[in-house]
């Protein structure tokens, strides 16, 4: 494993830090209102890791957590409030937020949830209605 496979990621004022080892199983767009919301953003760019790819290294009594939903446990620093990484455990996978990654050559593939996209964007990417069939949604692609 090479050292740009080894992702090192830290909260807002460093408390927490992470690893994120390997490569993503994906990376894309959410447009749905929960990660909207929870980001404070018109959209959230994801990359999607297997758990046993994340590792906390440092500050782990810092971190909280919410689950708002049964699909997501969305963690932070309890120091500084920064944004972690969600836990999907229906999925098998954490979210990572791209925005964690800065070395990472963020490659997004799709766009999810794009039916609440307020955010209109034409980048030639699929847009699914909701999610793909194989993770429990839809399947349905948009225009």
């Amino acid at each position: 494993m090479t050292n740009k496979q080894i992702h090192q990621c830290e909260c807002f004022c460093g408390a927490v830090g992470f690893t994120v080892r390997g490569e993503p199983e994906a990376m894309g767009y959410c447009h749905c209102s929960s990660c909207r919301h929870w980001s404070a953003a018109p959209v959230n760019a994801f990359t999607l890791w297997l758990p046993n790819t994340v590792e906390v290294t440092r500050g782990a009594d810092h971190i909280g957590s919410y689950n708002k939903t049964k699909a997501s446990k969305r963690m932070w620093c309890g120091a500084c409030g920064g944004h972690l990484f969600t836990e999907h455990p229906e999925l098998g996978l954490i979210d990572v937020y791209a925005a964690m990654l800065p070395e990472l050559a963020f490659e997004p593939t799709v766009h999810v949830h794009y039916q609440e996209a307020v955010l209109p964007l034409q980048d030639g990417l699929p847009k699914l209605k909701d999610v793909p069939e194989e993770m429990g949604g839809s399947g349905e692609y948009l225009s």
